[in-house]
């Protein structure tokens, strides 16, 4: 499309399609929120709140976009953002563990029902009992 508007950066002049086609898709996306969100659960479990809280707010702003880049997930982005995320949220700034392991549980659970509901019954998520980023020191706030 010759006359679609530009972006120049300093490497090259790309269309606003050749931005939008170097986006990350839905499954790299999603891998990330995996990693985040899991963070969050051994964050909280190696006492560190401030960290868990950071890894749910990144979690919620990665479906954030994925929301404006893939609109057909909107409604279930918000439905899960509301119904777990937010209450998920709450626990940790409560510094509850009990109410913050039940809370992931169904968050977990909900999105295993999401990825049945969007064509996606193989993609079944647990909570991997491994950290995914090692380096990160977990422990409570010193």
């Amino acid at each position: 499309m010759a006359d679609e508007p530009r972006a120049r950066t300093r490497h090259a002049d790309l269309s606003l399609s050749e931005v939008a086609e170097a986006l990350p898709g839905t499954g790299q996306v999603m891998a990330e929120v995996s990693h985040t969100f899991t963070m969050a659960w051994h964050a909280v479990h190696g006492g560190n709140w401030e960290l868990a809280a950071y890894y749910l707010r990144r979690t919620r702003g990665l479906l954030g976009g994925l929301a404006v880049t893939r609109p057909k997930y909107l409604a279930q982005i918000r439905e899960y953002d509301a119904g777990h995320l937010e209450p998920l949220y709450a626990s940790v700034l409560e510094r509850d563990i009990w109410s913050f392991d039940a809370r992931y549980e169904g968050a977990v659970d909900q999105a295993n029902v999401y990825h049945v509901a969007t064509g996606h019954p193989y993609i079944r998520w647990s909570r991997p009992a491994q950290v995914p980023d090692p380096g990160v020191d977990l422990a409570s706030e010193h």
